[in-house]
């Protein structure tokens, strides 16, 4: 299954691809999307919904797996992050991949089996998850991967529960 995992931002939106086959995991390719703040807000919406489009075009993701918003300070920087994760859904949407949505608790609980881990720990779980010599840069690539990890873990505990109660009412 190929994955698309997105750390949604207005300035700064990390991307990957990841290839998951049972529990191996397979970086196809991750990197940022940058936007320039002086530019206005819808067009830096644009940038992302093509970049975002594009990378969907180019690598048909299966599924694709994005982080929930969450903000305890900053409203003005939450609502542009909000637009921003909404434009990427409904891109998405429209091309027919199929979104699941993560809480940065349950990615960091997932990763790290602690969901107030911070974020240089991510960064190393995903380096050992993924057998790399130095940590994935910059972090909101790492972040992407590891809610592309998260996702590609949850998906696998939903089939095998699946197959498990399919195989009890057989009984």
């Amino acid at each position: 299954m190929l994955i698309m995992g997105i750390d949604p931002g207005t300035a700064t939106t990390g991307y990957a691809l990841l290839r998951a086959e049972n529990d191996k995991f397979e970086i196809i390719d991750f990197g940022i999307i940058k936007t320039e703040p002086k530019d206005e807000n819808a067009d830096r919406l644009c940038q992302i919904c093509e970049d975002i489009e594009a990378l969907a075009k180019e690598y048909k993701p299966d599924n694709a797996a994005i982080e929930e918003l969450f903000f305890a300070k900053n409203v003005k920087t939450g609502i542009a992050v909000a637009q921003a994760r909404g434009a990427m859904i409904a891109t998405l949407t429209r091309l027919k991949v199929p979104i699941a949505e993560y809480k940065p608790v349950e990615v960091k609980s997932s990763i790290c089996g602690n969901g107030q881990a911070e974020k240089s720990q991510v960064g190393r779980m995903v380096q050992m998850i993924l057998g790399l010599s130095a940590p994935i840069t910059p972090d909101d690539a790492s972040d992407a991967i590891a809610i592309a990890i998260t996702h590609a873990n949850s998906y696998n505990f939903r089939e095998q529960t699946r197959d498990n109660r399919d195989l009890y009412k057989s009984r």
